[in-house]
């Protein structure tokens, strides 16, 4: 795919979307952190029906610590693994005490250090909390990166690397909520949507749905 093609492809993404936002639900960096932790394995929609509770009382490390693991997974045991993200949050939110004054730090390597953040749940904070031009690869990014042909690549860190080169700079900050929003309602896993894809013409995908 070459550039004017990539070029337009996100001219139209912002034109349907001029101001994209994750969906899950947050008050501060800290909040937004948690979210993402929750939400490996689980849809947006689980986590924030959990976290508008869980925020209204434990909204900060020192609340989270306070809480304990037993009781925050008391208060996520709707979410999947909930056991073992208690664990991390809860480790996570002590480590930022202790490190970080209790600040979310916006830096990857302070962030991957924290327990329970790998590299997308990094790219996820340092994006949306921070406006950091980063690209977290999640199933939805992989698959329209792939199918469309704007980055293919065979694993998520190679579709990253050239997501991060290839996306034209003015789009950067914004492409990944484009690019997961199009993949979580569009651009589907089992039917891709194309009827109504704004890139139908610059997708080149060969197995493209039609009309019902």
């Amino acid at each position: 795919m070459n550039l004017a093609k990539r070029e337009a492809i996100f001219a139209r993404l912002q034109a349907a979307n001029p101001a994209p936002a994750t969906e899950l639900e947050y008050g501060s960096p800290f909040q937004l952190l948690v979210a993402v932790i929750l939400s490996a394995q689980a849809t947006d929609r689980s986590v924030n029906a959990a976290t508008r509770d869980l925020f209204r009382t434990a909204a900060t490390p020192a609340a989270i610590v306070a809480l304990g693991e037993a009781g925050l997974a008391e208060r996520i045991k709707s979410i999947g693994l909930f056991r073992n993200k208690a664990k991390n949050i809860v480790a996570a939110s002590r480590m930022l005490l202790e490190q970080h004054g209790g600040a979310v730090p916006q830096t990857r390597e302070a962030l991957e250090a924290l327990p329970g953040v790998g590299r997308k749940t990094a790219n996820v904070v340092l994006n949306t909390a921070f406006g950091q031009p980063t690209i977290a690869v999640d199933t939805h990014i992989f698959r329209v990166a792939n199918r469309t042909g704007l980055a293919p690549g065979r694993n998520v860190a190679e579709v990253e690397r050239k997501l991060t080169k290839l996306v034209p700079e003015r789009f950067r900050k914004d492409a990944h909520h484009w690019l997961i929003l199009h993949g979580r309602y569009v651009c589907k896993a089992r039917k891709p949507d194309c009827p109504r894809c704004v890139i139908r013409d610059l997708c080149e995908y060969r197995r493209k749905t039609e009309d019902v």
